[in-house]
C-alpha cells in the first residue's frame, strides 16, 4: 500500500469517528508530516485525493477544513440543477 493511503485511510477514520466534525480545521501539512512520520509531498498528496473524494476542501490562505462526513458514492450527478 502507498504510504499517502495511509494518511487518507487515517484521517479518513478521524472524521467518519467524529474526532474530525465536519467544518473542522485540518493541522498544517508539516504538523501532519510530523504526526504520521511521513514526508510533506505525501500529506499533500493524501490531501489531495481527499478533496478529489468531496471529504476535504482548501480555502486558500486559510486552511483546509472537513466538508463532508464520508466520501461520495456517486459520479456528482446529483449535484447538477435541473431545469
Amino acid at each position: 500500500m502507498y504510504v499517502y493511503l495511509q494518511v487518507v485511510h487515517r484521517l479518513t477514520e478521524q472524521i467518519r469517528a467524529g474526532r474530525l466534525p465536519v467544518g473542522a480545521r485540518l493541522p498544517g501539512e508539516r504538523d501532519l508530516a510530523d504526526e504520521y512520520g511521513v514526508a510533506v509531498n505525501t500529506v499533500r498528496r493524501a490531501i489531495r485525493e481527499l478533496r478529489d473524494q468531496g471529504l476535504l476542501i482548501t480555502v486558500p490562505v486559510k486552511g483546509t477544513f472537513v466538508c463532508a462526513k464520508e466520501p461520495s458514492s456517486n459520479s456528482g450527478d446529483d449535484d447538477k440543477p435541473t431545469g
